[in-house]
């Protein structure tokens, strides 16, 4: 899959939570209060909001991603292993918290749990398959279909505890951090050119932060982040607190290409060293906090806790990698 597919993903999540945010109604009710009951003007202003953000957001991408490359007829790719599956970690990732807002938007309407659930399920499918059948018709890259099995897999990790506890106990979260790419000189395997390191990194990953926690496969790291105190058989009158999580995380390093570290500028083909530059896998373990856990009395910073708790929370965490390798962080982002 094309590097920039979780950025488009992420792009739909965002802009269709917005469709959710409540706005004041003409009920008693406070707006960011969820309804005792269905309620038809917060269900429809919803919906009819969430499909004219929808509709824009899919002619947006097709302009601003697909335009520029030829069609082609519907056509398949497999994408397994590229970007050291970082790519289909974020898939999960990304089908999972838009599930989850899906969830919480359902539920503002009024509807009732299991109709909610269901719901938000179908809809995180279809965002995601969007983006996929944007691809199996361009002639650059192509329907994956590893990346619906991840996305099924995210969706399955939040209707499947919503089933079996009516709670979410293990959380997917994703952090990223800067990273310093070096100042190295790749020498092209034919002629006296080079190209810069740190200049092919900008070019894939994208200069600013925004563009980096969007694109960057080197910062991201995906977080599976469990509630210690739910697996844990704590009574209700525990003091142990409810909000602390404990999460493993999934990273690589040394990616400058999807398969491999080589690519082509013109007529001119460069390839970086493995020796010195070999890709690898991260993980990682470290505390965490599950913001959906933390007691507030105010709808609208329960609702906004919920909407930050797809982030991991900057802690500590040690890391054991591919290169055999085990380093601690004191803040790792």
């Amino acid at each position: 899959m094309r590097l920039s597919t979780r950025s488009c993903s992420f792009v739909i999540a965002l802009l269709l939570w917005a469709s959710l945010v409540p706005a004041q109604d003409s009920l008693s009710l406070r707006p960011f209060q969820a309804a005792p009951s269905f309620n038809a003007k917060r269900f429809w202003a919803t919906a009819g909001t969430g499909a004219a953000i929808y509709t824009a957001v899919v002619i947006g991408l097709n302009e601003v991603w697909y335009a520029d490359y030829p069609r082609s007829k519907f056509q398949f790719f497999d994408d397994r292993g590229e970007w050291r599956d970082m790519d289909k970690f974020g898939h999960s990732f990304t089908a999972y918290f838009e599930t989850s807002w899906c969830f919480g938007g359902a539920q503002w309407t009024g509807l009732d749990r299991r109709k909610s659930l269901w719901l938000a399920a179908g809809l995180g499918s279809m965002f995601q398959a969007t983006v996929e059948i944007l691809d199996g018709f361009s002639e650059e890259w192509g329907f994956s279909v590893a990346d619906i099995g991840f996305n099924t897999l995210g969706v399955g990790i939040f209707v499947g505890q919503e089933l079996l506890w009516k709670e979410q106990r293990i959380l997917l979260k994703v952090s990223s951090g800067a990273v310093d790419y070096p100042d190295f000189d790749v020498q092209a395997e034919q002629g006296d050119d080079v190209y810069n390191l740190s200049r092919r990194a900008e070019e894939l990953f994208g200069g600013s932060y925004a563009a980096s926690f969007l694109k960057d496969y080197n910062a991201m790291t995906i977080w599976t982040s469990f509630n210690i105190k739910s697996f844990s058989g704590q009574t209700t009158g525990s003091k142990f607190p409810a909000w602390l999580n404990i999460a493993f995380g999934v990273g690589a390093g040394n990616l400058y290409g999807g398969f491999a570290n080589e690519w082509e500028d013109g007529d001119r083909r460069f390839v970086l060293d493995n020796q010195l530059f070999p890709r690898y896998q991260q993980f990682y373990l470290s505390p965490d906090i599950d913001l959906s856990r933390i007691p507030v009395k105010r709808p609208f910073l329960r609702m906004l806790l919920n909407l930050l708790n797809v982030f991991k929370v900057p802690a500590p965490a040690l890391e054991v990698n591919t290169l055999g390798k085990v380093r601690w962080h004191w803040l790792h982002f």
